[in-house]
C-alpha cells in the first residue's frame, strides 16, 4: 500500500502550469513544510515535502492556497529520475495529491500570515467561491446571458476588492 497523509504549511504559493493539448490539465506544484515531532537542540525542525496536484485538485490549489497556509493532504509517494544538463542522474521523490483540504480556520490563517509578514490580499476568498458557484450553476449549457451575469459579478467583485 502506498498512502501518505501530511499536515503542514505551504512554503510559497503553488506554482501552476497547464498541459498542452485539446483539454489542458492543471498541474500545481508546492512544497509542504511538515514539523518533525522532536526538536534538535531545542529548535523545531521540519521536512520539506514536494507535492503535485493534477486537474481539479491543481485548480483548487491555484485558487485557494497561499504561502503560510496550514493544509492537510493525502496521496501517494512517487519516485522518478531524470538526467540534468550536466548529464548527471537526478532522483526525485514527491507526493501525488489525491485529496487536499484546509487545516485551520480562515481567521487563524490570517493571523498566522500577518504574524509572518505575508500579504493578506484575499483575492482567493468568498468572491471566487461565489463565481465558481455561479459557473457551476450555469452548467455546460451556458447561455450568453448567464455568461454575461458571471462576467458582471466578477467585475463588480474586482471593483469592490480594489477599493477595500
Amino acid at each position: 500500500m502506498n498512502k501518505v497523509v501530511l499536515m503542514g504549511r505551504l512554503t510559497r504559493d503553488p506554482e501552476v502550469r497547464y498541459s498542452q493539448g485539446e483539454s489542458p490539465l492543471a498541474i500545481a506544484r508546492y512544497t509542504l513544510a511538515v514539523d518533525r515531532r522532536f526538536k534538535r537542540n531545542g529548535e523545531p525542525t521540519a521536512d520539506f515535502i514536494p507535492c503535485v496536484a493534477f486537474g481539479k485538485q491543481g485548480e483548487f490549489a491555484e485558487k485557494y492556497f497561499r504561502q503560510g497556509m496550514r493544509i492537510t493532504i493525502s496521496g501517494r509517494i512517487q519516485t522518478g529520475s531524470y538526467e540534468n544538463k550536466e548529464g548527471q542522474r537526478v532522483y526525485t521523490t514527491e507526493v501525488i495529491i489525491e485529496e487536499q483540504e484546509f487545516s485551520e480556520s480562515k481567521a487563524a490563517n490570517d493571523e498566522y500570515r500577518q504574524s509572518q509578514g505575508y500579504s493578506n490580499n484575499n483575492s482567493h476568498g468568498l468572491d471566487l467561491v461565489i463565481i465558481d458557484y455561479l459557473q457551476l450553476m450555469s452548467g455546460s449549457g451556458r447561455t450568453d446571458s448567464r455568461q454575461q451575469e458571471v462576467s458582471d459579478i466578477s467585475r463588480a467583485l474586482e471593483t469592490a476588492r480594489s477599493v477595500m
